[in-house]
């Protein structure tokens, strides 16, 4: 079915306003997909934050200008999925990855992050990248380690002595 030109336009308008907030974008060959497989995606897509879209590269190429992911317009051939992480910057990449290894008709075809377009070679690096969540806690982890191995280095010296005594009480009681 053909768009009209108010369809367009809201299609772009859309992707563009998703674009403009997002922190990444894979796009990825979706050629010989099940209608139930890309269901399946869409709906782990949503669980995940990440924003999919399908629609004409000339639409997309239009949406994506003035964004940071206007460097991806040369690339933008064939039938493309646009995957836009909205929380954390491996979530469309996480996504894709994932779901092609079980489904080896969807391929990663392009990856931006940061205004500049990715090697497909880096798509598992990107899908590594920790959430928001996990960073936290290793940032946390770092920052307590110190107070920690401090605390643990002051309580031995109490407990040294502890010993020591002990060990001075048991070999009297043991010459007694």
């Amino acid at each position: 079915m053909a768009l009209n030109l108010e369809s367009k336009k809201a299609i772009v308008a859309e992707v563009s306003t998703i674009a403009a907030s997002a922190l990444s974008a894979v796009a990825a060959e979706y050629r010989g997909i099940t209608v139930g497989d890309m269901t399946e995606l869409r709906a782990k897509a949503r669980n995940e934050g990440v924003y999919l879209k399908v629609a004409k590269n000339s639409l997309v190429k239009r949406a994506v200008e003035g964004t940071e992911f206007e460097c991806m317009q040369d690339e933008l051939k064939g039938p493309l999925v646009m995957a836009f992480s909205q929380e954390d910057p491996g979530a469309a990449a996480r996504l894709i990855s994932n779901f092609s290894k079980d489904n080896d008709k969807l391929i990663a075809k392009v990856i931006a992050i940061g205004g500049e377009v990715l090697p497909i070679e880096q798509l598992e690096a990107l899908s590594k990248l920790p959430t928001r969540d996990q960073a936290i806690a290793m940032l946390m982890a770092v920052m307590k380690a110190p107070s920690e191995k401090l605390v643990r280095t002051i309580n031995e010296v109490p407990a040294k002595l502890v010993r020591t005594v002990a060990a001075v009480r048991e070999r009297k009681l043991a010459d007694a």
